[in-house]
């Protein structure tokens, strides 16, 4: 059996990164949460845009936008983080869609290559169908078509309970930004945590 100083010790030791995790991910609930007051038309279509902090016009985006324009609020740009990582490994992102090489006009607001990003940050988590297993500012991923296709979403948990007694997501799957009851409304592809120090370089 170890000393009692002992775990007391590995407890402060851990205590404050569980704490600014915990602290990061309600800010990101907070400003997921914000983006529900915006009226947003859903749009895929490509657009040339500045970089970085570049952005389609705010009454356009997808369900990947809800993520690049929440992170955004804490003064991260994934379109920048996205960029720079892809061309530093280019091949470990998806190829579904035919390109040479990145482009930071689309690449960080495709669901897949979001969920490249973040398994390759270290954010992924197993997966699991407790709900208290998905804290305030937590990322999922799905698949809406299940076993009859492809088709990728994602969204952010927030600090909100549901009438199902599970934390309610903001995600964006048509009708603009929404904040609804829908954890476990379609096949999980992915779940990540993330936390300031993940994107310290450029904060």
């Amino acid at each position: 059996m170890k000393p009692a100083f002992v775990i007391a010790a590995a407890i402060c030791l851990l205590a404050p990164d569980a704490a600014q995790a915990d602290e990061f991910g309600e800010r990101l609930s907070a400003a997921a949460i914000e983006r529900v007051k915006h009226r947003v038309v859903y749009d895929s279509a490509y657009v040339r845009m500045s970089y970085p902090m570049g952005d389609v016009a705010p009454d356009r985006g997808v369900c990947a936008d809800v993520i690049v324009r929440s992170l955004r609020a804490l003064g991260i740009d994934l379109q920048q983080l996205v960029h720079e990582d892809m061309r530093a490994d280019f091949g470990a992102y998806p190829a579904h869609w035919g390109l040479a090489r990145p482009d930071p006009n689309i690449d960080h607001r495709r669901v897949p290559n979001l969920e490249t990003f973040l398994t390759r940050k270290g954010a992924r988590l197993p997966a699991s169908d407790n709900p208290r297993d998905y804290l305030p500012g937590d990322i999922v991923a799905w698949n809406l078509r299940g076993n009859k296709g492809w088709l990728p979403h994602i969204g952010v948990v927030t600090d909100r309970l549901g009438p199902s007694g599970r934390p309610m997501i903001v995600h964006n799957i048509g009708a603009g930004p929404k904040l609804e009851d829908v954890l476990f409304h379609w096949p999980m592809t992915g779940h990540y945590r993330v936390n300031s120090a993940m994107f310290d370089a450029h904060t």
